[in-house]
């Protein structure tokens, strides 16, 4: 996405309320005058912006990523940083982590039938988005996984979600200490201490 300029007396964030597409994102974002926000995600139309991460998620996306991709290849899979997850062009959302079935090939708005696992951090500020209109969001769209990480203090709660009957339904899940173990999508194994800052 590049910024452009935009006229001091037009202001897209009231312009545009309610009316985003990934047309618009295009054109907009990210907006000069919100240099906080790092996310940008969108609801039927509706921007939902957010800072980045701390430190804390940061770190162990990038520790998460290290673990899943070497599998995720050998299983024909490729797992990538944050992406643009597209269901349609009013409503996206970036995943920390994204596995997709397949390498995309530059695409900027990937669209959700490509996605294995959405990966989400929790975060305070997108609780409820992570935990609970996110992963509804991905059932919908029948995207076959979805991992929930939450790290409070020293302790990592990783869970991963698979797709029955149009509901996710927990598959593994392990905590600091524990060894979180899946053979599906593709054999992960870990204890979550590894994702934690040293």
């Amino acid at each position: 996405m590049a910024a452009e300029s935009i006229a001091p007396e037009f202001d897209p964030l009231v312009e545009l309320y309610g009316m985003w597409t990934t047309e618009l994102a295009e054109h907009y974002l990210p907006i000069p005058f919100a240099s906080l926000v790092g996310k940008y995600e969108c609801l039927d139309g509706y921007l939902i912006m957010s800072p980045r991460e701390g430190s804390r998620n940061s770190f162990a996306a990038s520790a998460l990523n290290r673990l899943l991709f070497d599998p995720a290849l050998e299983a024909g899979h490729l797992a990538y940083l944050t992406l643009n997850v597209e269901f349609e062009p009013r409503t996206w959302i970036e995943p920390d982590l994204v596995v997709l079935k397949e390498p995309v090939n530059g695409l900027t708005w990937v669209p959700a039938d490509k996605v294995l696992i959405p990966v989400e951090f929790v975060s305070t500020s997108s609780r409820r988005r992570d935990r609970i209109d996110k992963p509804k969001l991905c059932a919908e769209a029948g995207i076959p996984y979805f991992m929930r990480v939450e790290i409070d203090n020293r302790e990592v709660h990783v869970e991963l979600f698979q797709l029955d009957d149009g509901q996710y339904r927990l598959h593994a899940k392990a905590l600091t200490g524990q060894r979180f173990e899946t053979e599906v999508p593709f054999p992960i194994s870990f204890d979550p201490v590894v994702l934690l800052e040293p």
